[in-house]
């Protein structure tokens, strides 16, 4: 199968038109061209497009061609973690051979991933010295990979004797997770699980903190707190305009509940 067609089919698999696959990097002209074999992409437009497609480059590549010295070991590599073998894995890509500008990338991704593995198996298995080279091992490529990185540094806090507060000053904040979070949980009706997960926000000055708080104290009746709350974000968030109308004659102030009636029209 030629390049132009397997990229074809790899978008149309992905449900992307050429211009969403093109983006603001690549003429869809170009792509058209490449599609159809009138044109051949270089490295770096090939990188961009596998990137976006979710798939390494040599897959795009003639298999009957050779486009890397370490070809034939990546695929090891690549299989051995596909069955979880992961010291298998380590092995072949302990032997990759640089430069490499085709599979470099792919390279370091597997060989952080792998560390990391290998370290969370060496960790549970009351090993610490070896978990802890090994995260030293995954740091060398992690940095790249914010989802590695912060998996590297949540395995380091659970190793004896580890600094957790210094683990914690690196860690991204759990903000917005916690946030969805809290989400979630009010359009279950759970209010107190909500309350909870928003007590452990440490920005509580963002609007979005103060609607999903205002939300909250509204579902557990607390009107006067959560109108205060819905203030705050009533400028940023639209929807708290009915919420604070609800707020306004829950608590019998229907002159207030009338202003925020005449802002939705």
């Amino acid at each position: 199968m030629e390049l132009g067609e397997k990229l074809r089919l790899a978008r149309q698999e992905a449900g992307l038109s050429q211009r969403q696959l093109c983006g603001d990097t690549i003429t869809r002209n170009m792509l058209s061209q490449i599609e159809h074999g009138a044109a051949r992409p270089s490295m770096d437009t090939l990188r961009i497009l596998a990137h976006r497609l979710g798939k390494p480059v040599s897959w795009f590549l003639e298999e009957d061609v050779v486009v890397s010295q370490n070809q034939e070991r990546m695929a090891r590599a690549r299989e051995a973690y596909r069955l979880g073998e992961i010291a298998a894995a380590r092995q072949q890509l302990a032997a990759f051979q640089q430069p490499d500008e085709t599979l470099e990338w792919e390279w370091r991704y597997l060989s952080g991933i792998t560390a990391l593995h290998a370290a969370q198996e060496a960790a549970a298995d009351g090993k610490p010295l070896l978990a802890r080279q090994l995260l030293e091992d995954a740091a060398r490529f992690s940095a790249a990979f914010a989802g590695m990185e912060r998996q590297r540094l949540l395995c380091l806090g659970l190793i004896p004797g580890t600094d957790s507060a210094a683990i914690v000053q690196q860690l991204p904040s759990l903000d917005e997770e916690l946030m969805l979070r809290a989400e979630a949980a009010l359009t279950k009706a759970e209010p107190e699980r909500a309350a909870a997960l928003l007590l452990s926000v440490e920005n509580r000055e963002s609007f979005r903190w103060n609607l999903l708080q205002g939300k909250t104290l509204l579902q557990k009746k607390q009107y006067v707190q959560a109108a205060e709350c819905l203030q705050r974000a009533e400028n940023v968030y639209p929807e708290t305009l009915s919420l604070l109308e609800e707020c306004y004659r829950e608590l019998g102030d229907f002159r207030r509940a009338y202003q925020y009636a005449c802002k939705q029209r």
